[in-house]
């Protein structure tokens, strides 16, 4: 799960060029790993090979081959993310107070997943696969030390994901599937509306157009104030799925899978709420009106657009049946982090609003897990893994302040009847500590936020499947 440690999402925000006033405009390391309950027991190892039921298409589509009869699942997951801010030197911005530590960031999040394969013959089966491969909910209180760089950050994804598998041989099974994919994103945060007017009264004095003496007097009477921004943007696009199977006997098969870029040209608006200036000194307000117009031209509401490449996977998986009770599992996982070096977003006229580096990673997942028949009612699952971050330390923002992240899972089956089963999978996730030393590019505007995030997680998970 990378969203629910604060990994998650795409994070799209903006910031105004106007005296740094910014709010961090980025994407982190927002994949979602659930895809299923049955999945999420053994911590998805053996995802892209075990072939449990109709959900291991998405990890590998050559894995529909399994399935002798039609089948149905839906699964429904709660993953419950904490994220708290531990405060080293964060530094106050210009005219503002510093700010508290913004309480638990986390959000619940309810994710679903459907599939349904249907066999055509004994070598043809057709799959369609509905669920959400990334996402992102984080919320800071209003008055923390890091409002200027994140307060509301919100992503939903569906993917819908048509595929085909075809055995080849005996023993080899290939698999192919387009995908749709649908991104919306919401982002807010505080703009230090007080540096935004010492800063044009700077830009008036140096001009000759307002005495240099005065910028004390204006900025002493214009502290404490902010605006608010509001991010929203939307876009769909293509992307493909491929993979293959093999099996070397009727316990032992080995999966092979990878899952492309999807590159999407986000649309979307700018909103501000600028701050009144009832109480600013009468004989000081045609002064300040005068500038808080020119900050208001640049803190003006408007269409935004970026490019983003939300990054492709690939998966190599083992399962093996060790007994009629015991089964293993082993997963690597690669995620191509590294299309996302930077995010440029510019208004409707061609001007360049914010561009922000990420120089993400590209990172692994290492997973291992275990199934236990007890009879043909019961199954148990486990498992663990390694989940590496893609953030890099010199680039962490609060929008998602991910770091590397473990996985203790456990779950079980109940099968009903040969039709009819249900799943349960619950897993603890806990992350190193991350340490931030962000500024958004300009400390005097948005402060500086220094310190460290603890992070953790948990995802509960129900799954039904019905097969025909």
């Amino acid at each position: 799960m990378k969203t629910h440690l604060g990994k998650i999402a795409l994070a799209v925000a903006v910031a105004t060029g106007f005296g740094g006033m910014c709010t961090q405009a980025q994407a982190a390391a927002f994949a979602l790993q659930e895809q299923s309950a049955s999945g999420l027991g053994n911590a998805f190892a053996g995802g892209a090979a075990e072939g449990a039921d109709a959900s291991s298409m998405y990890y590998n589509p050559a894995t529909l081959s399994l399935r002798k009869s039609a089948q149905i699942v839906g699964a429904m997951h709660v993953a419950i993310p904490s994220m708290t801010f531990k405060n080293g030197d964060s530094q106050a911005a210009l005219s503002q107070p510093r700010g508290n530590e913004g309480g638990d960031a986390g959000d619940v999040n309810l994710l679903g997943n459907f599939y349904v394969a249907v066999p055509i013959n004994d070598r043809w089966v057709a799959g369609l696969g509905v669920g959400s491969p990334f996402g992102l909910a984080t919320d800071y209180n209003n008055s923390w030390a890091g409002r200027y760089l994140a307060l509301r950050s919100e992503v939903e994804t569906v993917n819908v994901n048509p595929a085909l598998s075809f055995k080849a041989t005996d023993k080899l099974s290939l698999g192919l599937g387009v995908n749709w994919q649908y991104v919306r994103a919401r982002f807010s945060s505080a703009v230090n509306y007080s540096a935004a007017i010492g800063s044009a009264a700077q830009s008036a004095a140096a001009a000759g157009a307002l005495p240099a003496n005065m910028i004390p007097t204006i900025m002493g009477a214009t502290g404490g104030l902010d605006s608010y921004s509001n991010v929203k943007g939307h876009n769909d696009a293509w992307g493909w799925n491929a993979g293959l199977l093999y099996e070397y006997d009727p316990t032992t098969r080995v999966g092979l899978a990878y899952r492309s870029e999807v590159k999407h040209k986000i649309d979307g608006v700018v909103t501000f709420d600028n701050p009144s200036l009832d109480d600013v000194p009468a004989a000081l307000a045609p002064i300040v009106g005068s500038l808080a117009n020119g900050v208001n031209s640049v803190l003006s509401n408007g269409k935004i657009k970026s490019d983003i490449t939300l990054p492709a996977t690939a998966n190599l998986s083992l399962f093996k049946q060790l007994s009629p009770q015991l089964d293993l599992m082993a997963d690597i996982q690669w995620t191509g982090w590294s299309s996302l070096k930077e995010l440029t977003f510019t208004r409707s006229d061609g001007s360049v609003l914010q561009s922000t580096p990420e120089w993400f990673k590209n990172t692994w997942r290492f997973s291992v897990g275990g199934n236990y028949r007890f009879n043909e009612q019961w199954l148990l699952r486990s498992g663990l893994a390694y989940d590496q971050s893609p953030v890099r330390d010199a680039y962490r923002t609060p929008r998602l302040p991910d770091a590397d992240r473990y996985w203790v899972s456990i779950g079980g089956q109940y099968a009903f009847n040969k039709q009819m089963k249900i799943d349960l999978g619950f897993a603890y996730l806990f992350a190193k500590n991350a340490p931030i030393n962000d500024s958004g590019g300009n400390a005097l505007a948005n402060g500086t936020l220094s310190g460290h995030f603890n992070d953790y997680a948990t995802v509960t998970s129900l799954q039904f499947t019905y097969s025909f």
